[in-house]
């Protein structure tokens, strides 16, 4: 699939094809992330820094289950 850079005011911008935003379930002013891979970059909708600390609190609520359970009381 091919997605067109385009001059938007003084920036760069790339317009990507109508399946890819559905793919991607993104729409007019959402935010993509890049992370740049061996083979290129990839593409997400999803914040990769967030996504590290979602499971670093997953790996603490999971070790401190009991504790956590009793304060929920």
């Amino acid at each position: 699939m091919r997605a067109t850079v385009t001059q938007i005011g003084n920036s760069t911008g790339l317009i990507l094809p109508k399946e890819v935003a559905a793919r991607l379930k993104v729409k007019k002013g959402d935010s993509v992330y890049l992370t740049e891979t061996p083979e290129g970059y990839s593409v997400t909708p999803y914040d990769p820094e967030f996504e590290a600390q979602m499971e670093s609190a997953r790996k603490g609520m999971a070790r401190y289950r009991n504790a956590l359970k009793e304060l929920a009381k």
